[in-house]
């Protein structure tokens, strides 16, 4: 739903919060156009002024860099690649309810930033496909610092082991310090969630994502020539009783997820709003300079 600017002389963030309060829960995702927020600290004070602290990045997959106290960079994948449509943090048990975009610079050409209704993704699935994962959960095994995956240091933000152990107990991810020094976590997740504030069951995990089968088929062929165990490649993702997931299941998962997305080109100073678990989001290849940069808020925990 696209939202233009507040009239003039209106309490700008007290209408747009109403709107939000009133269409967020419905259509999962608000763009708004004509904000005017010249910078990355503007839009720090935008996300805060929903009402929540902005989250830090705990336990991440992906490389970001911190713009401000709250406000990180989009994923930093080189430009060719696309990012697949994903729930942010669904590969663990604690994620935002919220999450902005803002356009800084858009680039030259492409560089959309995708989304789809996560409740319109359950529906198109085989029923039988979504039993299947709902019932068996998901198991998430990383191995950190080995080029695919984030070194531990960073995906914690910490150097300390102890640090890391204490967040894997909170967060009942099972953890193993290697021989190398390197570590090995596994935590089993949901496969589909229920909206905590709608009831609305939607498809929210990354198994499309972390599973082997995502990779390039070179690469893919390469990692498996020099690992002697599959636990051992940087990630991957299992049943939750820790059987291999299906390679054809996961293809109708990306095909669902295809047909169910939908676009717009950025312009410069937009905001887009979702609400983490009803829409999915993703990034498409660009060519020229972009810049997107990211908050959180709402933090919920799954028991």
């Amino acid at each position: 739903m696209l939202v233009p600017p507040p009239a003039p002389g209106a309490p700008a963030w007290q209408a747009v919060q109403a709107l939000v309060a009133e269409q967020l829960h419905d259509v999962g995702a608000l763009l708004f156009r004509g904000l005017e927020l010249a910078s990355p600290s503007a839009f720090q004070s935008f996300a805060r002024s929903f009402g929540h602290p902005l989250l830090t990045y705990e336990f991440a997959s992906t490389p970001r860099s911190s713009v401000e106290q709250g406000v990180y960079t989009s994923t930093e994948y080189p430009a060719h690649q696309s990012i697949p449509l994903h729930n942010e943090q669904s590969y663990t048990l604690q994620w935002p309810m919220k999450i902005w975009f803002h356009c800084v610079q858009p680039s030259l050409t492409g560089g959309e930033t995708p989304i789809a209704d996560s409740r319109l993704i359950l529906r198109r699935l085989d029923p039988r496909l979504v039993e299947r994962f709902e019932r068996k959960r998901l198991m998430y095994v990383r191995n950190y610092g080995q080029g695919l995956d984030l070194p531990w240091q960073r995906a914690f933000n910490t150097d300390d082991p102890a640090v890391v152990e204490r967040y894997c107990a909170a967060q009942q991810i099972e953890f193993e310090w290697k021989p190398d020094g390197e570590l090995r976590t596994r935590q089993v997740c949901q496969a589909v969630a229920r909206h905590p504030v709608t009831g609305a069951a939607v498809w929210f995990n990354q198994a499309h994502l972390f599973h082997v089968s995502s990779l390039e088929p070179a690469v893919r062929e390469a990692l498996l020539d020099v690992v002697d165990d599959p636990l051992d490649l940087p990630r991957n993702v299992y049943y939750g009783d820790g059987s291999p997931l299906e390679e054809a299941a996961l293809d109708e998962v990306r095909a669902v997820l295809d047909d169910c997305s939908v676009a717009f080109p950025w312009q410069q100073g937009d905001v887009l709003m979702l609400d983490n678990m009803l829409a999915a989001h993703g990034r498409r290849p660009y060519t020229g300079p972009r810049r997107v940069v990211v908050a959180m808020a709402e933090a919920h925990q799954e028991s």
